[in-house]
C-alpha cells in the first residue's frame, strides 16, 4: 500500500466480470478510484484476450482505492460478498474460467484475517446450502486492464451486457446499499 497517500488504503477483489464489479464499487461512498485489472497469474502484462483463455492464471479483478475513515474494509467485504455467488467455482453467471473466479487478494495480514474471519463466518451462517469457495490469497502482482475496460459500464450502458447483466446487479445494489451509496 506504499504507492497510496497515508489516508487511503488498498483492497483488491475478483467477483467474476470486472465490469460489474467495478460499476458496483464506483458507486460506493469513500471509494475514491476503482481500477480494473489482472491478479494472481504468472504471466506479465497479459491482454484481454489472454486473460480469456484462462492459461495465465489471473483473475479479472478491481483495485479499490478507498478512505478507511469513510468505508472500512469490512464494510467494502460485505459489499463484495453480496454482489456475487461466492461458492460457484470459477463461474459468475455465463461467465466461466478461472479468470472469474472469486477471489480476495489480500495486502496485509489485517485484510487476511477480516476476511477469513467473513468466509468462515458466511459458512457457518447457512446463508449458502454449498460452501463459499472463494480464495483468499496475498496479493502478489495487478497488471492495469486495456483503457476501454475503465468505467465501462459508465460508457456502454446500452451495450446487451451491460443492459442485461450489470443494469440489474446495481439495481439490487442500490436497494440494499442505500447507506453507502455516493450522494447520501
Amino acid at each position: 500500500m506504499n504507492e497510496l497517500n497515508e489516508q487511503l488504503e488498498l483492497a483488491t477483489f475478483g467477483s467474476g466480470c470486472f465490469w460489474c464489479t467495478e460499476a458496483v464499487f464506483e458507486m460506493v461512498n469513500g471509494v475514491n478510484q476503482v481500477i480494473p485489472g489482472y491478479a494472481g497469474g504468472q504471466v506479465i502484462n497479459p491482454s484481454y484476450e489472454k486473460v480469456c483463455t484462462g492459461k495465465t492464471g489471473h483473475a479479472e479483478v478491481v483495485q479499490v482505492i478507498f478512505n478507511p475513515e469513510v468505508i472500512s474494509y469490512d464494510e467494502l467485504l460485505k459489499i463484495f460478498w453480496r454482489t456475487h455467488d461466492p461458492t460457484t467455482l470459477n463461474q459468475q453467471g455465463n461467465d466461466t474460467g478461472t479468470q472469474y473466479r472469486s477471489v480476495i487478494f489480500y495486502h496485509d495480514e489485517n485484510q487476511k484475517q477480516i476476511a477469513e474471519k467473513y468466509k468462515t463466518e458466511l459458512d457457518k451462517s447457512g446463508a449458502w446450502d454449498v460452501p463459499v469457495v472463494t480464495e483468499i490469497v496475498p496479493y502478489n502482482n495487478f497488471f492495469k486492464a486495456e483503457d476501454y475496460h475503465h468505467n465501462y459500464f459508465k460508457n456502454n450502458p446500452e451495450q446487451a451486457y451491460c443492459s442485461f447483466v450489470i443494469a440489474p446487479k446495481i439495481e439490487k445494489f442500490e436497494k440494499a446499499f442505500k447507506d453507502v451509496l455516493k450522494g447520501n
